[in-house]
Protein backbone atom coordinates (compact mmCIF):
# COMPACT_ATOMS: atom_id res chain seq x y z
CA UNK A 1 0.00 0.00 0.00
CA UNK A 2 3.18 2.50 0.74
CA UNK A 3 4.54 1.54 -2.26
CA UNK A 4 1.12 2.20 -4.43
CA UNK A 5 0.67 5.48 -2.41
CA UNK A 6 4.51 6.47 -3.43
CA UNK A 7 4.11 5.87 -6.76
CA UNK A 8 1.13 8.26 -6.95
CA UNK A 9 2.79 11.54 -5.87
CA UNK A 10 4.49 13.50 -8.24
CA UNK A 11 7.26 14.90 -5.63
CA UNK A 12 7.97 13.59 -2.34
CA UNK A 13 7.71 16.09 0.87
CA UNK A 14 11.28 15.58 1.90
CA UNK A 15 13.08 13.63 -0.83
CA UNK A 16 15.79 11.62 0.78
CA UNK A 17 19.58 12.98 0.59
CA UNK A 18 18.36 16.05 -1.55
CA UNK A 19 17.23 13.77 -4.50
CA UNK A 20 13.58 14.74 -5.88
CA UNK A 21 11.63 11.52 -6.82
CA UNK A 22 8.42 11.94 -9.34
CA UNK A 23 5.84 9.08 -10.82
CA UNK A 24 8.17 8.38 -13.52
CA UNK A 25 10.86 7.17 -11.26
CA UNK A 26 8.38 4.34 -10.05
CA UNK A 27 6.75 3.44 -13.67
CA UNK A 28 8.60 0.65 -15.61
CA UNK A 29 8.08 0.54 -19.26
CA UNK A 30 6.38 -2.18 -20.77
CA UNK A 31 8.65 -4.90 -22.80
CA UNK A 32 6.04 -7.19 -23.60
CA UNK A 33 2.29 -7.41 -24.06
CA UNK A 34 0.86 -9.65 -20.95
CA UNK A 35 -0.81 -12.48 -22.12
CA UNK A 36 -3.96 -14.45 -20.57
CA UNK A 37 -3.30 -17.67 -19.74
CA UNK A 38 -5.42 -20.19 -21.99
CA UNK A 39 -6.23 -23.93 -20.29
CA UNK A 40 -5.35 -26.67 -22.51
CA UNK A 41 -8.35 -29.11 -23.08
CA UNK A 42 -6.99 -31.77 -21.29
CA UNK A 43 -6.33 -29.33 -18.19
CA UNK A 44 -9.66 -27.86 -18.26
CA UNK A 45 -11.31 -31.47 -18.63
CA UNK A 46 -8.82 -32.29 -15.29
CA UNK A 47 -10.18 -29.42 -13.75
CA UNK A 48 -13.84 -31.16 -14.35
CA UNK A 49 -12.73 -34.16 -12.90
CA UNK A 50 -11.36 -33.01 -10.04
CA UNK A 51 -14.52 -30.88 -9.18
CA UNK A 52 -16.28 -34.29 -10.20
CA UNK A 53 -14.84 -36.11 -7.83
CA UNK A 54 -14.57 -34.43 -5.29
CA UNK A 55 -18.75 -34.58 -5.40
CA UNK A 56 -18.78 -38.10 -5.97
CA UNK A 57 -16.26 -38.37 -2.95
CA UNK A 58 -18.92 -36.12 -0.69
CA UNK A 59 -21.69 -38.40 -2.31
CA UNK A 60 -20.08 -41.68 -1.16
CA UNK A 61 -18.78 -40.78 2.28
CA UNK A 62 -22.60 -39.66 2.84
CA UNK A 63 -24.21 -43.24 1.43
CA UNK A 64 -25.78 -41.02 -1.36
CA UNK A 65 -26.85 -42.54 -4.52
CA UNK A 66 -23.72 -42.49 -6.63
CA UNK A 67 -25.35 -40.98 -10.01
CA UNK A 68 -24.44 -42.20 -13.64
CA UNK A 69 -21.12 -42.48 -14.95
CA UNK A 70 -19.90 -39.34 -16.66
CA UNK A 71 -19.61 -39.39 -20.39
CA UNK A 72 -17.35 -36.20 -20.81
CA UNK A 73 -14.57 -37.86 -18.76
CA UNK A 74 -13.90 -40.57 -21.83
CA UNK A 75 -12.70 -37.24 -23.74
CA UNK A 76 -9.45 -38.23 -21.82
CA UNK A 77 -7.81 -39.89 -24.64
CA UNK A 78 -9.33 -37.44 -27.57
CA UNK A 79 -8.89 -33.65 -25.30
CA UNK A 80 -5.61 -31.47 -26.96
CA UNK A 81 -2.63 -31.23 -24.25
CA UNK A 82 -0.62 -28.40 -23.66
CA UNK A 83 2.35 -30.29 -24.64
CA UNK A 84 0.98 -33.08 -27.09
CA UNK A 85 4.56 -35.30 -26.90
CA UNK A 86 3.12 -35.72 -23.17
CA UNK A 87 -0.06 -37.98 -25.29
CA UNK A 88 2.24 -41.44 -25.07
CA UNK A 89 2.10 -44.86 -24.51
CA UNK A 90 2.58 -44.19 -20.50
CA UNK A 91 -0.65 -41.62 -20.22
CA UNK A 92 -2.77 -44.21 -22.26
CA UNK A 93 -2.18 -47.05 -20.20
CA UNK A 94 -2.94 -44.60 -17.06
CA UNK A 95 -5.92 -43.17 -18.64
CA UNK A 96 -7.29 -46.91 -19.42
CA UNK A 97 -6.64 -47.49 -15.62
CA UNK A 98 -8.18 -44.31 -14.54
CA UNK A 99 -11.58 -44.68 -16.46
CA UNK A 100 -11.76 -47.98 -15.46
CA UNK A 101 -11.48 -47.25 -11.99
CA UNK A 102 -13.79 -45.03 -12.45
CA UNK A 103 -16.33 -47.23 -14.29
CA UNK A 104 -16.16 -49.60 -11.98
CA UNK A 105 -17.41 -46.84 -9.24
CA UNK A 106 -20.61 -46.69 -10.88
CA UNK A 107 -20.87 -50.19 -11.96
CA UNK A 108 -20.10 -51.80 -8.63
CA UNK A 109 -21.27 -49.01 -5.60
CA UNK A 110 -21.16 -51.66 -3.01
CA UNK A 111 -17.49 -51.16 -3.06
CA UNK A 112 -17.56 -47.69 -4.36
CA UNK A 113 -14.94 -46.14 -2.24
CA UNK A 114 -12.33 -49.04 -2.40
CA UNK A 115 -12.51 -47.97 -6.12
CA UNK A 116 -12.69 -43.96 -5.77
CA UNK A 117 -9.15 -44.69 -4.28
CA UNK A 118 -8.45 -46.58 -6.75
CA UNK A 119 -9.35 -43.70 -9.54
CA UNK A 120 -7.23 -41.19 -7.68
CA UNK A 121 -4.07 -43.67 -7.04
CA UNK A 122 -4.35 -43.84 -10.69
CA UNK A 123 -4.29 -39.93 -10.81
CA UNK A 124 -1.32 -39.73 -8.60
CA UNK A 125 0.37 -42.81 -10.90
CA UNK A 126 0.24 -40.88 -13.80
CA UNK A 127 0.92 -37.63 -12.32
CA UNK A 128 4.23 -38.72 -10.55
CA UNK A 129 5.67 -40.00 -14.55
CA UNK A 130 4.38 -36.67 -15.84
CA UNK A 131 3.12 -33.93 -14.04
CA UNK A 132 3.98 -34.32 -10.17
CA UNK A 133 2.29 -30.40 -9.42
CA UNK A 134 -1.17 -31.31 -8.74
CA UNK A 135 -0.44 -34.44 -6.47
CA UNK A 136 -0.65 -32.82 -3.19
CA UNK A 137 -4.34 -31.50 -4.53
CA UNK A 138 -5.46 -34.64 -6.34
CA UNK A 139 -4.11 -37.31 -2.68
CA UNK A 140 -6.58 -34.65 -0.73
CA UNK A 141 -9.52 -36.80 -2.59
CA UNK A 142 -8.45 -40.14 -1.30
CA UNK A 143 -11.58 -41.45 1.45
CA UNK A 144 -10.21 -42.38 4.52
Amino acid sequence: MLLLTACNKKVEAEPEAGIKKDSASCAKPLTKEFQMYKMSEMAALMEQMYVDNLRLKERITKDDSIGTFPQHILKIHSSAMTDESENDAFFKLQAAKFIKAQELIYNDPTNAKQHFNDAVTACVKCHEGKCDGPIPRIKKLYIK
